[in-house]
């Protein structure tokens, strides 16, 4: 979320173009940005909030064209904010939003509060009254109403066994390239990351070995009846960031499987250390949890879900997000298909 108080001749559109590219991937894009324009500096963000509940149609008004300032500038900033070329998890493409929210509250002629909150496309929504007539009734969706999901990372993915790779392995691997992870992977988030870097700081033995091994930022949910693991889906890596440096250097580690861009403190370690960093994709944690067949907790179960766990994935896929040189895709192909929109020709209608 962002917020920020504006001067009234100032303007909203480009402090959106300015923002959104700082905003990261970690809000998996595409999605829909709430917008929060006027009254007070937390009634804007109120207003950003509510927004996002409102349906999706920004398909309807480009078809029967705006009625007033703030369809105007919906308009306006889906054009824009898509021309960016941040696309799909950040990697690069036509779409990085489905549609702009907007609502709007009467403020102080001096002021201009502005809100902006991003949400992914997988955002539920429920609509229901409460009537008292007794217990809900919810039907079930029918599956066929979506279409079947392809596995196997396409022609040209590569399979890695992550219980005999390599570090020479690992260096010939290309940003962009899509892996299918078999094999061993070792879990671990926030807690464990502070738990773990505290303890090296101390002099003190890790509990687990993480030498050749690759770590997943993941927070597994509990399974339920016949589940291995329930959705088990990446957080956002930029959080892991200050603990890349002591991790690749004191533990042996060789890369990281998260969510989203790394910072330029963690490039720079990748670098040092000719690790890898790979990108599993956000928002299908039910989807990556399928991949995982065999988990069990290894150390920090106080933790809860932010526990060690070791899985044992097959065909989990991954892409190379920053490779062993530092170079992240993030970086390089936003800026690849933001050339690519600008030479598209615009058709009048």
């Amino acid at each position: 979320s962002k917020m920020v108080m504006l001067n009234p001749s100032d303007s909203i559109v480009d402090w959106v173009l300015k923002t959104v590219p700082t905003m990261g991937a970690g809000w998996c894009p595409p999605g829909m940005l709430g917008l929060g324009i006027g009254g007070t500096a937390e009634k804007a963000m109120v207003l950003a909030k509510e927004s996002l509940m409102d349906p999706i149609d920004i398909h309807e008004l480009m078809k029967r064209g705006p009625n007033n300032r703030i369809e105007e500038l919906r308009l306006e900033l889906y054009d824009k904010v898509n021309a960016l070329g941040i696309g799909a998890q950040g990697l690069g493409g036509l779409t990085t939003v489905v549609d702009i929210k907007i609502k709007d509250y009467p403020t102080h002629a001096a002021s201009l509060p502005v809100a902006m909150i991003p949400n992914c496309a997988a955002t539920r929504h429920a609509h229901f009254v409460l009537d008292g007539s007794g217990v809900a009734d919810l039907p079930a969706p029918k599956l066929e109403d979506w279409p079947e999901i392809a596995s196997g990372g396409g022609d040209g993915a590569k399979r890695v066994n992550l219980d005999t790779v390599t570090p020479e392995e690992v260096q010939t691997w290309q940003p962009g390239d899509t892996l299918l992870l078999s094999g061993t992977l070792l879990t671990g988030r926030d807690a464990a990351h502070k738990r773990m870097v505290d303890m090296i700081d101390k002099g003190e033995a890790l509990p687990v070995d993480f030498k050749g091994k690759f770590i997943y930022y993941v927070g597994p949910v509990d399974p339920v009846r016949d589940e291995v693991v329930g959705p088990a889906g990446p957080t956002t890596s930029t959080r892991m960031d200050k603990f890349t440096g002591t991790m690749l250097a004191k533990t042996g580690l060789l890369g990281m499987v998260g969510k989203a861009e790394r910072g330029p403190v963690a490039i720079q370690a990748i670098k040092d250390h000719k690790a890898v960093y790979l990108m599993a994709v956000g928002g299908a944690a039910y989807l990556v949890s399928k991949a995982i067949r065999k988990s069990r907790v290894v150390a920090f179960e106080e933790l809860g879900m932010e526990a060690i766990h070791e899985f044992v994935v097959e065909d989990m896929p991954v892409t190379v997000a920053v490779d062993s040189a530092g170079t992240s895709v993030h970086n390089t192909a936003p800026k690849i298909w933001q050339a690519k929109i600008g030479k598209i020709p615009v058709e009048s209608a």
